[in-house]
């Protein structure tokens, strides 16, 4: 007698950047849902890989949809990675978990002062006891026009005008924690800062392999001690003043050496790209950008599924 047939291996699905762009989730969230058989789709790991705020218009929009997931999909299993610009929303509204050690944020500060009168740093009420990401994310830039971007800031260093405003707050105004629900703080408070995922098959060349999969929204740096990244990663140890695996842009774009060798997945978002070699995968083809979709991998096929609004 023939053994029964393996259950197909379970569905997961990595999305990117959202930024405040509803209309671009909700298109995304019903093509994923079309292009997927029901069950796949219904029992699926969906893992979002952080930055839901900032240069979109939606921010509370972006908040209740992803809020609600669990309720709507019980079956799925959702992760909420904390990226750059969730780190520092959380940090201005008092969101962030507390340093291990019990220091205050303020001694975040100092490798960075040099930058507060360029940045334009918030300096309101509550300032002095904010971790310095805050500082920026709720500062005025002096400047108007982003270089790098080719786009003018919005706001702050991190183009946070938006999420104050899809509050219903003035940009860089301390009401903002007061006018955001409950629910969204406690979300902003528990994303976390790496998910380490066992068994997940991927098509290769060579055909389906299993693999461990590590989501971390920058990447892991190629030049620091693979120890100490994990233990910062899974302790959120809020008394790093910039968290190079969320933040960082050069040092992060390949697998660590330490790592190389094995079969591990390392997804991210963060680089405004889509960038698939081997094992590492960037998945941000959005950047936050009105004229760019946002993107999803989907594994084991490694398809890409893109938002068409």
């Amino acid at each position: 007698m023939d053994p029964p047939p393996s259950a197909p291996p379970r569905t997961v699905i990595c999305v990117g950047d959202v930024h405040g762009h509803i209309s671009k989730l909700e298109s995304l969230w019903s093509n994923l849902q079309s292009a997927l058989p029901a069950d796949a789709f219904a029992t699926a790991l969906v893992i979002f890989l952080g930055d839901y705020c900032d240069r979109g218009s939606h921010t509370r929009k972006v908040l209740d949809f992803l809020i609600a997931l669990p309720t709507r999909y019980p079956a799925q299993h959702h992760v909420f990675l904390c990226g750059n610009h969730d780190f520092a929303f959380a940090a201005f509204v008092g969101a962030l978990p507390p340093p291990p050690d019990g220091s205050p944020f303020s001694a975040t500060w100092d490798e960075y002062l040099h930058n507060e009168e360029h940045e334009g740093w918030f300096r309101g009420p509550g300032h002095e006891g904010m971790h310095v990401q805050g500082r920026r994310w709720g500062g005025v830039i002096k400047e108007r026009w982003n270089p790098k971007k080719g786009l003018p800031y919005k706001g702050s260093i991190y183009d946070a005008q938006p999420t104050f405003e899809s509050y219903d707050v003035a940009h860089g105004s301390p009401d903002l924690a007061k006018a955001m629900p409950e629910e969204h703080k406690k979300f902003l408070h528990d994303l976390v800062w790496i998910h380490e995922e066992d068994d997940v098959p991927v098509d290769t060349d060579k055909g389906q392999t299993v693999c461990k999969l590590i989501a971390v929204h920058a990447g892991l740096e190629r030049s620091m001690d693979l120890n100490e990244q994990l233990r910062i990663l899974r302790t959120r140890d809020t008394r790093v003043p910039k968290i190079q695996m969320l933040h960082g842009r050069h040092d992060v774009w390949d697998i660590p050496k330490d790592l190389s060798a094995e079969q591990i997945i390392i997804v991210s978002g963060h680089h405004g790209k889509l960038h698939i070699d081997g094992l590492r995968f960037i998945i941000d083809e959005g950047g936050g950008y009105e004229d760019k979709p946002i993107a999803a991998i989907v594994l084991p096929s490694k398809t890409l599924i893109r938002s068409t609004e």
